[in-house]
């Protein structure tokens, strides 16, 4: 069994705690908590978006979605409506407010990316983002058989063995 340092959840605990505080700081300076953050920056990559797809894409549950937007829309960054064809559904949208926020952070979340890109040779990092991409999506999959490993998950074990 591996050690507890050298676990899997955590490295990745250790990456994020490495990462995270420069965003969560830009995040405050703005008045915004990081949940508050992902659903926005969902709502700047797409007009409108149903509250069911905003709770995937943010990975939050909707439960604690349903405050997060009620936080934003009282603060005039988004607004939600409902569609007459299904009232059940409710659709959420970043305000003109909101949209200009964007056009303020975006800049200070891109010189973030282009530090963390730069403490990083390219090969490292985009070989980092690819494989967390396929750890990702290979976790999330329903496997063929239980005792089959993944061809991409033995080829990462086979050529990533730095640091085990």
């Amino acid at each position: 069994m591996q050690s507890f340092d050298h676990s899997l959840p955590m490295r990745l605990y250790r990456a994020l705690n490495a990462v995270m505080p420069r965003f969560r700081a830009l995040f405050t300076a703005h008045g915004l908590t990081e949940p508050q953050w992902r659903v926005l920056r969902v709502l700047w990559e797409r007009e409108e978006v149903p509250f069911r797809e905003l709770a995937a894409l943010t990975l939050l549950p909707a439960p604690s979605l349903v405050g997060v937007v009620d936080r934003l829309q009282n603060a005039g960054l988004v607004a939600r409506r409902r569609p007459p064809s299904d009232r059940r559904q409710a659709l959420v949208r970043a305000t003109p407010r909101g949209r200009a926020l964007e056009e303020d952070v975006m800049p200070a979340v891109e010189r973030i990316y282009v530090e963390l890109r730069e403490s990083l040779d390219a090969d490292t990092y985009a070989g980092l983002v690819a494989g967390l991409d396929a750890l990702a999506a290979n976790a999330t999959a329903p496997r063929t058989s239980r005792h089959a490993p993944r061809a991409t998950a033995r080829r990462a074990a086979t050529t990533n063995t730095a640091g085990e």
